[in-house]
């Protein structure tokens, strides 16, 4: 999903041009100290003490260059017109946010409304195309057959969230003036693998298998998640 980002950053920016970033739901900030690293000024926005904690001890041991770049702001992804400008931002992420968020079209309307004139927007979410693919490879068939008919589904920490299935998203970025612009799978191979599983030693292999699979049809579309880059018109 990183290099997919990047590719898009690349793709939209001139190189060098230090990007203003947010990320909303940013959980342990991962996303937002890579950016950080990079030469951006990243803002990220979550609501949970536990991962604001480990996102400041991540901060907290970064060169003082990197740790002026991060900022913190403990809130919730669907107020941040409480908390920033209209236009104030020229990449939004919301990553693993809105599986968990019942009506997720308020949120999507303010994220897009945070992007500057031609800013990006980059969505990771759960693929509601292909719920029956984990049940079925795991030989789960009555739950493979379920997953048909719903968008809905638990999650591995046992939590009962949604998925968004592409045509509607899309209909959805196109209506807040941020149309789709690329869309990708993440995880198409990996997605069973259990957790804790040891880092394979052709770990190179891997992602380029998988960044491969998550360009390519028909491979993308039966991807775990769903990587959406929208651009603010």
């Amino acid at each position: 999903m990183a290099r997919q980002l990047d590719e898009q950053i690349a793709g939209r920016f001139a190189v060098g041009r230090r990007l203003r970033v947010l990320d909303v739901g940013m959980g342990q900030g991962t996303q937002a100290l890579r950016l950080a690293r990079a030469g951006h000024q990243v803002t990220g926005v979550e609501r949970d003490p536990t991962m604001i904690a480990t996102a400041r001890d991540a901060l907290t041991g970064q060169p003082e260059g990197i740790r002026e770049r991060m900022r913190i702001v403990e809130g919730d992804g669907r107020d941040t017109g409480v908390h920033f400008l209209p236009g104030s931002f020229d990449v939004v992420l919301c990553h693993g946010v809105l599986m968990y968020v019942e009506e997720p079209d308020p949120l999507l309307a303010g994220l897009a409304r945070m992007l500057a004139p031609g800013g990006l927007l980059s969505l990771v979410v759960r693929n509601g195309d292909a719920l029956a693919m984990r049940p079925g490879l795991h030989g789960d068939w009555a739950g493979s057959l379920a997953a048909f008919d719903t968008t809905d589904y638990r999650n591995r920490l046992g939590l009962d969230v949604r998925a968004d299935r592409l045509a509607t998203l899309t209909a959805k970025l196109a209506g807040i003036g941020a149309p789709l612009h690329a869309w990708y799978g993440v995880r198409v191979f990996t997605d069973t693998a259990p957790d804790g599983a040891p880092v394979p030693d052709d770990l190179e292999t891997l992602l380029a298998a998988e960044e491969r699979a998550g360009r390519t049809d028909p491979y993308r579309a039966v991807a775990a998640l769903l990587h959406l880059c929208g651009v603010r018109g």
